[in-house]
């Protein structure tokens, strides 16, 4: 089998200028976790929602919020992203894509075409699902 089967088409992404005040946006109206940040539809970062929360003032809508909390969410996608991220091709094998995610210790794996173009992302959750027969 091969992440093609397993893999999430409808990816969100943001570009590498779009501010954490847009990512908030996004995170707060999809179920997703990360977010690929790229730049002419090739991906150079992800972002996850832990990211998003180390990056932002946890006094957001807060009583106590200030502008410098505020000031936070003016921060750029390619300020908090991981850059360079693991990518794998959809023809990649669900084993080969689960190791890679223990290997590298990370949660996600951008799905590109062999142009370098996103198509679909791949998280572990997807592969836990796959190997418990959910999917």
């Amino acid at each position: 089998m091969t992440v093609a089967s397993i893999m999430t088409r409808k990816v969100v992404t943001v570009e590498m200028d779009d501010t954490l005040l847009t990512i908030r946006m996004i995170f707060q109206h999809v179920k997703f976790h990360h977010l690929v940040v790229v730049d002419n539809r090739k991906p150079v970062g992800v972002i996850s929602d832990r990211d998003f929360l180390k990056a932002a003032s946890p006094f957001l809508g807060k009583i106590v919020e200030t502008t410098r909390d505020l000031d936070t969410l003016r921060k750029r996608a390619h300020q908090i992203m991981a850059r360079n991220p693991v990518t794998v091709y959809p023809e990649t094998s669900i084993e080969a894509a689960a190791d890679l995610l223990l290997e590298k210790n990370i949660s996600c794996l951008p799905v590109i075409s062999s142009q370098g173009d996103v198509v679909g992302i791949v998280t572990w959750k997807d592969i836990l699902q796959f190997y418990l027969g959910h999917k």
